[in-house]
């Protein structure tokens, strides 16, 4: 887009909706702010010396603004992003053939990035470290090695599980940042600017609402303010209020504190089948016929976030709060 061509709110052919929400600089993006103003440092630093900026790696639960933060740093720093995935990255030829078009300064946002094949993360130490792209033409005897010099490029990771990230590729990034949970304030925020972007009149309670059962997750808030946008159309509600949230939320099977149907499932389970825990991951798993890493990854940071479980070393305890939010009677255990 040409530095004097205004952005506009209206879809178009190659925007989605889902683009419109995103925010494009620091001061549209809402929360972490320790974040932003560290990011800020990294940023000016690197353009007041005309270089690119170090690597950057971010992590946390998914929905809470990583990749909206590695366009904001490309348009902060003028250049281009270009994006793939993890999982996309499969062969050394993958990240070869992407390493040798980039332009100089320009990013390379990598999604997933723990699912990099180690075959293709051997190639990339070299690549962040020295801008140096070794490859081996051919086979046996007849192999042969050169070595390609790259521009300046910065590489953006991110990821839900850093733990899962080896060590010499965590230590090839130059600042790692954790996103944590939005606070209810920021959410409510977020939601107002999309109901502006999306045109949609909406009232302060229903604000409070749809804030209060998005997960502190800004891309949950933004997919029920489109339920909610839906559903007032269709009823032909000329505004979002308390009620078309209510009925929202019901209609999508989610309480007014963001628990969905398989949230409650585990902590009824915990409660009714194992007197409140505690409970082994396996069991747990083996009771509601899911995976752990579900268990673990989606259900439980949440869940812990709202105070509704404990992990303890003997396992999973359902807390009071749960016993209260269920509305359940927690048994008194015989000593």
């Amino acid at each position: 887009m040409p530095k004097n061509q205004e952005k506009t709110n209206v879809p178009d052919e190659t925007q989605s909706i889902e683009q419109l929400l995103r925010p494009q600089s620091f001061a549209e993006y809402v929360g972490q702010e320790k974040i932003k103003d560290h990011l800020r440092l990294i940023l000016s630093a690197a353009k007041g010396r005309h270089e690119s900026s170090d690597h950057l790696l971010f992590y946390g639960q998914a929905g809470l603004g990583k990749t909206t933060l590695a366009y904001i740093i490309g348009q902060e720093m003028g250049v281009g992003v270009r994006s793939t995935s993890g999982p996309a990255l499969e062969k050394p030829g993958d990240i070869a053939a992407i390493l040798s078009n980039l332009e100089p300064n320009e990013i390379l946002f990598i999604d997933e990035i723990h699912r990099i094949n180690k075959l293709v993360e051997e190639i990339f130490y070299p690549a962040m470290e020295s801008r140096k792209l070794h490859l081996v033409i051919g086979k046996g005897p007849a192999a042969k090695t050169f070595t390609l010099d790259l521009p300046p490029f910065t590489v953006i990771g991110a990821t839900t599980k850093v733990n899962l990230l080896s060590a010499p590729l965590r230590s090839r990034f130059g600042a790692t940042f954790r996103l944590d949970y939005y606070q209810d304030d920021d959410i409510e925020k977020i939601i107002k600017r999309s109901a502006k972007i999306l045109n949609v009149a909406i009232t302060d309670g229903a604000v409070r609402l749809l804030a209060g059962a998005s997960r502190f997750t800004p891309r949950v808030a933004n997919r029920l303010l489109k339920r909610a946008r839906d559903y007032a159309q269709v009823k032909g509600v000329p505004e979002i209020d308390e009620n078309v949230v209510l009925r929202t939320l019901e209609m999508l099977e989610i309480d007014p504190r963001g628990l969905e149907n398989a949230d409650r499932e585990l902590l009824n389970v915990i409660i009714t089948k194992f007197s409140g825990g505690p409970v082994g991951l396996k069991t747990l798993a083996a009771s509601l016929n899911d995976e752990m890493d579900t268990i673990e990854e989606v259900y439980e940071p949440f869940l812990m976030k709202l105070g509704f479980l404990q992990r303890t070393p003997s396992g999973r305890v359902a807390t009071k709060l749960a016993y209260e939010h269920l509305g359940l009677e927690k048994e008194k255990k015989l000593l």
